[in-house]
């Protein structure tokens, strides 16, 4: 093996962001974020309050969503979002880029849109990941999001939020770690549901992924790594 249990846990923020999930599952998601030692948890915006205080003492991060899931948002609704996000202790933000004005080509608006959020986010030393919904977009529109991203020294990009028609292919992530700098991190979102695929990404240069299915993924983890 050439993984840890501490390897592929790292690499999981647990998600709890379908609309339908009661308080209870919300709960029992972050206890179970809790016990299996995950990277993070991304829990619906109204329940970050209480994921932080549940989280409280561990080593788990607690996380929510900015413009989700379309991202069409006005600029000044996302960085009220991410305010509140911020004050309900939140450590990283998981935006989502205009799309609209990505397919138009208005990258100006693009930049200035991830740039008010990341201010907020770098003032409280917090940490933002930029979700493409790369479903909807060419390979140039990649592109130009990776080096407007890698400009602004963002911490991760993203490839989905798990709401649009498509997730994490391996030819995006491929496309997204060669023109992102290196000091920019990369995250798979949508399709990641087992260990062999978490594995993958994290070879193709990821070191984030979202995932529903964490205990599914851990638990095998843990039986080919032999630990009881």
């Amino acid at each position: 093996m050439d993984y840890t249990y501490a390897d592929v846990a790292g690499m999981i923020d647990h998600s709890l962001l379908r609309p339908v999930l009661p308080q209870e599952e919300l709960e029992a998601g972050c206890r179970l974020a809790r016990e299996y030692r995950v990277a993070s948890v991304c829990i619906l915006p109204y329940y970050l309050g209480r994921c932080t205080q549940l989280l409280a003492g561990s080593a788990v991060v607690p996380s929510t969503t900015i413009g989700f899931p379309h991202g069409a948002h006005a600029t000044r609704v996302k960085a009220f979002e991410a305010d509140q996000a911020l004050a309900d202790g939140g450590l990283e933000l998981d935006m989502v880029v205009n799309i609209s004005k990505v397919l138009s080509g208005d990258w100006g608006y693009v930049r200035d849109d991830v740039r008010a959020v990341l201010e907020k986010v770098r003032a409280r030393g917090a940490k933002l990941k930029v979700i493409f919904e790369n479903c909807y977009l060419d390979a140039a529109q990649k592109i130009r999001l990776c080096e407007i991203c890698g400009e602004l020294s963002v911490d991760w990009v993203k490839t989905s939020t798990g709401f649009g028609s498509g997730g994490a292919t391996d030819e995006d992530l491929v496309l997204m770690r060669e023109h992102t700098p290196a000091h920019v991190q990369v995250k798979a979102a949508g399709g990641v549901r087992d260990l062999d695929r978490l594995l993958r990404v994290r070879e193709l240069g990821c070191s984030r992924s979202g995932a529903t299915a964490t205990r599914v993924i851990l638990d095998e983890a843990k039986r080919r790594l032999g630990i009881g």
